[in-house]
């Protein structure tokens, strides 16, 4: 395979670089910016993921406000 060719394949890795928005995405309830009032320390949210309670939720808002972020991130943590 000549060097052109290799230009054009993934890295050394073999993997792809994943999208900026990937990687700036929040992993933790920490790192979430708002909504302090259900999520921050000793508040509702947080208090029923920690305890490993999570009810079924229903989270609505305009498309990229996070929603399904803070469900995976709930999720991980109850």
């Amino acid at each position: 395979m000549s060097k052109e060719q290799d230009l054009f394949l993934n890295d050394d890795r073999g993997e792809r670089p994943s999208p900026l928005a990937d990687r700036m995405r929040p992993r933790t309830l920490d790192e979430v910016v708002g909504q302090d009032h259900l999520i921050g320390p000793g508040k509702v949210l947080r208090k029923i993921a920690e305890a490993g309670e999570l009810p079924s939720l229903i989270f609505w808002g305009p498309p990229g406000s996070g929603k399904t972020t803070l469900a995976r991130i709930l999720a991980t943590v109850a």
